[in-house]
């Protein structure tokens, strides 16, 4: 679950993860007039509009004890069980957390449940053959997908419109597709912390992609392979931002 996962990895997480600007003005663009704001899986309060009177919800202590002061009012509770009346808010979003839910649809549905206007930026895990990362390096990130319901899916069960988020090369948030120009940075524990992927495959699987990555920068490899995103300034990995 969520806040057993980031229970055990989150601590130092705002070391890596920060409001990426060009991302949240998508963001933020989407919520529309929105004035009540709700982020559900919100962790350390990214992506938080600082105009609006936002309420926050982290099932995680360990994510609620890292966000900074300030940050909007957080309370302890689920996607899937959310603590408000009908329309209690002109929007509710949700960024990068819904693949942590154990019934992301039931999380969505309460979401549209308790605002009139739902967003969600997430990426399409089962389009990981768009990211280098995945493809050549991380075979183990396919297992985790499997089985496990669509961004199709969850839109679906909204009602919403997918948006495609292209993703700039020098990204301020360090989640797990951030650095495709950046190599090197996944070589760094630290980058590799911010993001829960690397625990969720596995040490063994992270050491051998370490391993390999590194290897194939020191030989040339990875460039020959990735060259032409070499002069990109943003790239499609499947990225999107789901509005109802």
């Amino acid at each position: 679950m969520h806040e057993e996962l980031y229970d055990a990895i989150g601590h130092g997480y705002p070391a890596t993860r920060a409001t990426d600007p060009r991302i949240a003005a998508r963001i933020w663009a989407a919520l529309g007039e929105a004035r009540t704001v709700l982020n559900v899986g919100a962790g350390t309060g990214s992506y938080e509009p600082p105009d609006r009177d936002v309420i926050a919800v982290e099932p995680s202590a360990v994510m609620r004890a890292q966000r900074p002061p300030g940050a909007a009012r957080c309370v302890g509770a689920r996607a899937e069980r959310l603590p408000f009346g009908d329309r209690s808010f002109d929007a509710a979003m949700a960024v990068l957390s819904d693949h942590h839910w154990p019934d992301p649809l039931a999380g969505l549905r309460e979401m549209s449940r308790v605002a009139r206007r739902v967003v969600v930026f997430q990426f399409d895990a089962h389009r990981y053959e768009l990211f280098w990362l995945t493809r050549d390096y991380l075979p183990e990130f396919a297992s985790l997908v499997a089985g496990t319901v669509t961004l199709a899916a969850r839109a679906r069960a909204i009602g919403a419109r997918m948006e495609p988020v292209p993703i700039p090369w020098d990204c301020r948030d360090g989640f797990f597709h951030a650095f495709w120009r950046r190599p090197e940075a996944y070589l760094r524990p630290e980058v590799r912390r911010g993001t829960s992927v690397w625990a969720m495959v596995g040490a063994d699987a992270e050491r051998r992609a370490v391993r390999d990555l590194r290897a194939d920068l020191r030989s040339g490899l990875w460039k020959e392979r990735n060259s032409s995103l070499l002069t990109q300034p943003a790239a499609e990995l499947g990225a999107r931002l789901l509005v109802a």
